[in-house]
């Protein structure tokens, strides 16, 4: 039963990282599930756990979304993506370790950078975003780890808060859909994985809880810093284990 307190607290780091910074599950997730289960199967459980909190999100700020803004970068990323889910299954597992800790390491230096010099972008022109979308929708199918630069993206074209809640948690959530169905078609995830979804569900439950209960009080810079820090050290801990 061991599986069961690691799932906790995966779970719980998620939902804290999401509560805290507004992004990162995916992210944190990976470090801890591919010690339970193959990554293909991980990127699937992490998808799902915190699919709850993102209808939530979704139906909160429903009346927000504009359809228009998503069905172009949404049909680039999910095409990407379906053909990566399939590529993961073909992969040796050294090689999927080797990819998920170059992700992890790149996305640790990418945001301790972004948020040390508190960089922020204001446009972002048509072909870098089919560029963003292509690259997360291939680490989307390989990992379940989608969210960055589609964030990023979103957050550019969004004038409120809300808007852009509502357009990167309604893509992500269709995105949930299509990509759970695939892998449950494609054999990559079967009933048995839905304890450790239902897990970490719960999990993910107490982590948003405590973050925000806590996020008044924290000093939010240098707990994001620390958070990348530990993505990042985690991510060369998968190189050297691939190596």
């Amino acid at each position: 039963m061991f599986w069961i307190i690691i799932m906790l607290v995966a779970a719980m780091m998620a939902g804290f990282v999401q509560g805290v910074t507004g992004f990162g599950s995916g992210i944190v997730m990976m470090v801890f599930l591919p010690h339970l289960l193959p990554i293909n199967q991980s990127a699937g459980v992490s998808t799902l756990t915190m699919v709850v909190a993102n209808v939530m999100v979704v139906w909160h700020y429903r009346k927000y979304f504009e359809w228009r803004k998503i069905i172009k970068p949404f049909l680039i990323y999910i095409s990407m993506a379906i053909i990566s889910l399939h590529l993961s299954s073909n992969l040796p597992a050294c090689h999927l370790k080797l990819l998920l800790g170059l992700l992890l390491v790149t996305l640790s230096l990418y945001y301790v950078f972004m948020n040390w010099k508190s960089i922020t972008i204001s446009k972002i022109p048509l072909f870098v975003m089919i560029i963003f979308a292509l690259i997360s929708g291939f680490f989307n199918g390989m990992f379940g780890i989608g969210g960055p630069l589609m964030a990023l993206y979103f957050l550019t074209i969004s004038d409120t808060k809300e808007k852009y809640l509502s357009s990167i948690q309604t893509f992500f959530l269709i995105d949930t859909f299509i990509m759970t169905s695939l892998r449950f078609a494609n054999g990559i995830l079967s009933l048995n994985n839905l304890k450790f979804v239902a897990v970490g569900i719960i999990g993910s439950i107490i982590g948003t809880f405590i973050a925000n209960r806590l996020v008044s009080h924290l000093n939010i810079s240098f707990m994001k810093t620390l958070i990348y820090i530990f993505i990042g050290l985690s991510g060369i801990y998968y190189i050297a284990m691939a190596l």
